[in-house]
């Protein structure tokens, strides 16, 4: 999975990751380099788990004690043995990382070499170099103003989301002993995909969601389901798209909007923000492809 992160009014060309970004501030959206400063850095695949038929989720232990990234960010992803350049993006929170050494993406298969590499020959203990790159981002810092978000995602663009939704949960555990922490907002996620099967991490949302009721929400959508949908997911599916309706309560000045997916549904959600009178500069969005 290639990725491009893009903002509103800016096109970016070609076949690899070249990505620009949407930029509010510089902690909150997305004023950062391209790249990190440091080089790639070593990493040994430590768990590998099947997060659906076609993703596998890959955990990785950071060997570079000065490797760190932003929720929301991706990585460079370089094989030893392929000559092409992998670029995914981080599924896990930045706490985990920083508490464990360790961080998490989850990669579809298709036939790119790194991904086909992922699914057909990656095993425990084979060894990467990751370089984190992106100006798609949530990284609020203690004395900013606290801000709702609405996620949204398409097909495997909910991996940065859901990086940035643990992050968020991460600063909810934190408010209580941090009393001079960042005061975070609700935030709610609309993920969409084409079944129940592709809905990816669903049993960690509504682990999210019960352990903090009101302020994480989420509403699942599915746009091709075949299959009778189960019992218990039942409550939280929609068969359709995400409505015009669903979208416009959530606009406010304090709310930011991240969206991540193909293209298409990237081009007619930002628009349709704009036509809401939401600013551009509190759109961000990174297309996939």
């Amino acid at each position: 999975l290639l990725l491009q992160c893009c903002a509103p009014g800016v096109s970016s060309g070609g076949q690899g990751p070249t990505r620009a970004g949407s930029t509010r501030n510089q902690h909150q959206g997305g004023v950062s380099l391209p790249h990190s400063n440091h080089g790639p850095g070593g990493s040994k695949v430590c768990g590998i788990t099947n997060e659906s038929e076609t993703v596998k989720r890959l955990r990785l232990a950071v060997t570079n004690k000065d490797f760190t990234f932003k929720a929301g960010q991706w990585v460079d992803f370089f094989i030893p043995e392929v000559a092409v350049v992998g670029g995914f993006s981080i599924c896990s929170s930045p706490g985990l990382l920083e508490q464990d050494g360790v961080l998490e993406l989850a990669v579809k298969h298709n036939v790119h070499p790194p991904a086909h590499w992922i699914h057909t020959q990656c095993s425990l203990d084979s060894e990467v170099a990751l370089r984190v790159g992106g100006n798609f981002f949530f990284d609020p810092q203690p004395a900013d103003s606290p801000v709702n978000l609405v996620l949204i995602a398409g097909g495997v663009g909910i991996n940065p989301l859901f990086s940035i939704l643990l992050h968020v949960a991460d600063f909810h555990r934190n408010q209580e002993s941090e009393k001079n922490g960042y005061k975070m907002g609700t935030v709610k996620l609309y993920y969409s995909a084409k079944n129940t099967n592709e809905l990816l991490f669903k049993n960690n949302i509504f682990g999210l969601m019960n352990e903090f009721p009101g302020k994480i929400t989420c509403s699942f959508h599915v746009t091709q389901q075949s299959s009778q949908i189960c019992e218990e997911l039942q409550p939280y599916i929609t068969e359709g798209r995400i409505s015009e309706k669903e979208l416009e309560k959530h606009v406010s000045k304090d709310t930011l909007w991240y969206i991540c997916g193909p293209p298409p549904m990237i081009e007619s959600i930002s628009k349709l923000l704009e036509n809401f009178g939401v600013p551009t500069d509190c759109i961000y969005f990174e297309k996939w492809w």
